[in-house]
């Protein structure tokens, strides 16, 4: 049973901006990283309803398969006073996103910001407990799922092509360290077990062009998904897992990999 650490905890309230670090993370059986992807940027003619929510594919949202420019802005969203601040620069812009007005302006403000192709701004949308995940679209079960990342994965894909690949790139809930590299993609259907945290393996994660983006610079300069199959055959990196026990996670933590 290999033993590893979790390294880093994040949620990302709003899909495609920033991610929170969080000091710790309470999980609950069956159910995702609470505040994690409730909210997004729907694109023009995205077809959403928030009436009658229904999975679409993520390039109907503003995220960074389409807009690279969106890793350079810094965003902080509070979901308790539906603030949103967005930095650019040196400049930090405040919307009170419980007006419907001061949304439209938010979506305004991206369009421009951002030079986006779209004949209209974007629409702030939510409808929890949908939630905006990549793999919404595969299943109510998938809706739920949480991101897992092995940096020692990613240390081993930048050591073969002789870059640093950023964790960032890959805006995982859950990154961890002690696994052997890529050990996780060969542990589907086991656990990752934090004490008495119970974390079922669902599947890997095909990774997209998202990943090109790099998170310091806002530019594409690296072909993560070429790269993957090149270098190992497949363009998976992380995986999903589902919580079948809840409980609290920490960053130092240990844990341990079980059939």
């Amino acid at each position: 049973m290999p033993n590893f650490t979790i390294s880093g905890l994040n949620r990302f309230p709003v899909k495609g901006l920033s991610a929170e670090t969080l000091d710790t993370l309470t999980l609950t059986e069956g159910e995702g990283v609470p505040g994690d992807r409730l909210f997004g940027f729907a694109r023009y003619n995205s077809g959403f309803d928030p009436t009658n929510p229904e999975p679409l594919p993520k390039e109907r949202f503003v995220v960074l398969v389409k807009e690279a420019a969106l890793a350079g802005l810094n965003t902080t969203f509070d979901d308790t006073t539906w603030t949103l601040q967005i930095a650019t620069g040196d400049s930090t812009h405040s919307f009170e996103m419980d007006s419907a007005e001061v949304r439209a302006q938010a979506g305004v403000f991206l369009h421009k910001t951002l030079g986006l192709s779209d004949p209209e701004p974007p629409i702030f949308v939510s409808a929890a407990p949908h939630r905006f995940t990549d793999v919404s679209v595969v299943s109510p079960q998938m809706m739920s799922a949480i991101s897992v990342i092995n940096l020692a994965s990613l240390q081993d894909l930048g050591n073969r092509v002789g870059a640093e690949v950023h964790r960032a790139r890959f805006r995982a809930n859950i990154e961890i360290d002690g696994l052997p590299p890529f050990a996780e993609l060969d542990a589907v259907g086991q656990t990752l077990a934090f004490g008495d945290v119970a974390l079922r393996i669902l599947s890997r994660t095909k990774r997209c062009a998202a990943t090109e983006v790099n998170p310091l610079t806002a530019e594409r300069d690296l072909k993560v998904p070429y790269l993957l199959r090149k270098e190992y055959g497949h363009t998976d990196m992380g995986v999903y897992v589902e919580v079948v026990k809840g409980g609290r996670l920490t960053p130092g933590q240990d844990g341990q990999l079980k059939s």
